[in-house]
């Protein structure tokens, strides 16, 4: 297939995924796909398989596709793996990071903090614009641990937790604030026990606030 093409569809699927554009259950007819994103039915069987080996489409034999549903025991198995993996990067960045990755790391909260304290004021912001500044700093906070495939498996984890924030559009305001600030503080100090502590009460607040907020079904 032509690879510039079947990226592109790939990562637009993959965003609508991601962003709730595609709902969670939502058939993923081939047809309409096609007329869609203008590419082959071959094409898409090879990129839904793709998103299903991430957990984010789930196959169903013969009758196709469907975006993955949600539960909240798929929740907190996907907040449990991204506290574990992120801890773990934690302590390896926080040791080896350099002036250069501080530098990256207050870039990255200054501007995260910007957009919270506008949403904090009641403005409005795009979700998707929001979010990616939160993305980008954890991935900031984690980027000297020196191993690509560690935030390769990293990126992918936090894709599918963030999925549920945004099913739900959730954000708990000045508290999520303070804890972003208190990460970027246990960076500059090289205090990763303490980063691992406010990560973990990080993750599981929001965890409680997803499951509050809907009816997402609890299959334990």
């Amino acid at each position: 297939m032509d690879l510039s093409v079947g990226e592109n569809t790939y990562r637009r699927i993959r965003h609508g995924i991601v962003f709730g554009e595609l709902r969670p259950g939502e058939k993923l007819r081939l047809d309409r796909l096609r007329q869609h994103y203008q590419t082959s039915v071959s094409t898409l069987r090879e990129l839904l398989s793709r998103l299903s080996a991430e957990g984010l489409v789930h196959a169903e034999g013969q009758r196709g596709f469907e975006v993955a549903p949600v539960s909240a025991k798929d929740l907190r198995e996907v907040a449990d793996m991204r506290q574990f993996i992120e801890c773990h990067a934690l302590d390896q960045s926080f040791a080896s990071g350099d002036l250069e990755w501080e530098g990256r790391v207050v870039a990255a909260h200054h501007k995260l903090q910007r957009i919270e304290q506008r949403l904090m004021a009641g403005e409005t912001a795009e979700s998707s614009v929001w979010k990616r500044y939160d993305w980008e700093f954890h991935h900031a906070l984690v980027s000297a641990c020196g191993s690509a495939e560690l935030l390769e498996i990293h990126a992918n984890i936090y894709d599918r937790y963030l999925r549920y924030q945004m099913v739900v559009g959730i954000f708990r305001g000045e508290i999520a604030a303070k804890e972003h600030r208190t990460l970027l503080d246990c960076a500059l100090e090289r205090d990763a026990g303490e980063a691992r502590r406010v990560l973990a009460v990080h993750i599981q607040a929001c965890v409680d606030a997803i499951i509050r907020a809907t009816r997402c079904p609890d299959h334990r």
